[in-house]
């Protein structure tokens, strides 16, 4: 989140702080932005490293334009030849020489990369297509909130719905939090990316890779919505 950076850029000033893009399919960066430029494209992955191109692209291999949504693509001496053993999940993601990587970004009109979210999380919602990512750096904007994990759940009406789970101090009144929620949102956000249901956990369950489990964060919601 771009709190999160803000607050290493503000408390290390004397530091060069690198902000890097990967996979482990590419073995393992693809991009970086320098640290000059850190606070000025705030949010950006910046530009391919050297030897590899990356590239934002539509379904028809086109490269977006500025605001528009597309996936990265990468080529390189450093993306890998193939899943052992599993052609089927390669020929998935590596076509013609290219790392699909799943992740949606968009780009600015000097050809920085901004990520929006992987499109297997993207939210379908009422016929919009909504990236986890805004909403969440929206909310962790507001500075008592220690992270926020958005995504959807299925809705009977608007195909999924938009949820919110927070880390929030134990000491405070949660009803009040979710007025306080709701109404930054209703006021930095479209109404179709407000959070319909929002809950309060005190740590997110991590996977052996110590990253988010967003596969058992989801039973959690979904044992409480019951």
């Amino acid at each position: 989140p771009n709190r999160y950076i803000k607050i290493l850029v503000d408390h290390f000033p004397d530091k060069k702080l690198y902000i890097m893009y990967g996979a482990t399919e590419a073995t393992a960066r693809l991009s970086y932005l320098p640290p000059h430029l850190v606070t000025a494209k705030m949010g950006s992955i910046g530009k391919g490293i050297p030897g590899v191109t990356l590239a934002v692209v539509n379904h028809d291999m086109q490269a977006v334009k500025p605001t528009e949504t597309g996936e990265i693509v990468a080529k390189g001496d450093n993306i890998m030849k193939g899943y052992y053993n599993d052609p089927e999940a390669t020929e998935a993601v590596v076509k013609n020489g290219w790392l699909y990587t799943g992740d949606l970004a968009t780009v600015d009109d000097e050809g920085f990369i901004y990520v929006v979210g992987r499109s297997k999380n993207i939210i379908k919602s009422g016929g919009y297509r909504i990236s986890p990512n805004e909403i969440e750096n929206e909310i962790l904007s507001l500075e008592k909130f220690r992270g926020c994990v958005v995504f959807g759940i299925p809705d009977e009406i608007m195909g999924e719905a938009v949820v919110a789970v927070i880390q929030a101090p134990d000491t405070m009144d949660q009803q009040d939090l979710h007025k306080e929620i709701i109404s930054h949102c209703n006021t930095k956000l479209p109404s179709y990316k407000v959070p319909k249901k929002i809950f309060f956990i005190d740590e997110f369950p991590l996977n052996s890779s110590n990253k988010l489990d967003l596969a058992a964060l989801k039973e959690i919601v979904f044992s409480r919505d019951r």
